[in-house]
């Protein structure tokens, strides 16, 4: 029986990816946040997961299938823009606290993904070594 990663791993990888893509968006916000005119940006997990069910395709096999047809938005771009609560005077829509608390709880959530992910990966070494 051959072992599939993408089953083994529970998407903790997949999650891991999106961890560090938001986390260099939000660095990036706050990088930013002197800029004029600079808009805050965002990815969300819904945004991530509607890019790329976008991407798949659906097959039929019979004739009597129903023709494919994509309901899904193919928007390419994953990030949005921030709403933001008070714009300063510039046009610049950083909000400096809400960004760095976006960005610890993105962290941790980034650390407990790990966490999860190593845990398998452990298991799985286990698994192989007998234990040992």
């Amino acid at each position: 029986m051959a072992i599939s990663f993408n089953d083994a791993f529970a998407g903790h990888d997949k999650t891991l990816l999106f961890r560090s893509a938001r986390a260099s968006v939000l660095a990036n916000n706050i990088a930013n946040a002197d800029t004029p005119h600079y808009k805050a940006r965002d990815i969300t997990f819904d945004s991530m997961l509607e890019a790329e069910r976008s991407r798949l395709e659906l097959s039929g096999d019979d004739d009597q299938h129903i023709a494919a047809s994509s309901s899904f938005s193919t928007g390419s771009d994953e990030m949005l823009y921030r709403n933001p609560s008070q714009p300063s005077l510039d046009g610049n829509t950083v909000d400096m606290q809400r960004e760095q608390a976006e960005f610890a709880q993105n962290s941790l959530q980034f650390d407990t993904s790990f966490m999860f992910l190593d845990r398998k990966i452990s298991g799985m070494k286990k698994a192989l070594t007998g234990g040992q």
